[in-house]
């Protein structure tokens, strides 16, 4: 089973972008992986996914801003973020699922602040 680690969050203004590395222990191949992110006094949500094969969705708060994409020879997935906005500010997870398992990051925070 996979371990997950998530870097590249930070702080960032208005407008901003950053991108968000998932880096894992082993192949990712055969898993689907998705971003959540959870806010102070808020439910975890969902924010993209990608199959196995690199097909995309996203939630409707972050379609033409966010994009998922992932290496599987890297062993990484990453979420690239543009036009930031201060309601994108979580904590931001990559979680990794098959039929059988789920795994989960320990998270990066992600704030926009002026």
């Amino acid at each position: 089973q996979v371990q997950l680690v998530e870097s590249g969050g930070g702080l960032v203004q208005p407008g901003g972008s950053l991108r968000l590395s998932c880096a894992a222990s082993g192949s990712i191949f055969n898993y689907v992986i998705s971003w959540y992110r959870q806010a102070p006094g808020k439910r975890r949500e969902l924010v993209a996914t990608i199959s196995r094969d690199g097909s995309p969705n996203y939630a409707d708060f972050v379609k033409g801003r966010f994009t998922i994409s992932r290496d599987n020879a890297k062993k990484t997935v990453y979420l690239q973020m543009n036009s930031l906005k201060p309601e994108d500010t979580a904590v931001y997870y990559c979680n990794a699922r098959t039929m059988l398992v789920e795994r989960w990051g320990q998270g990066t925070q992600v704030t926009v602040s002026s």
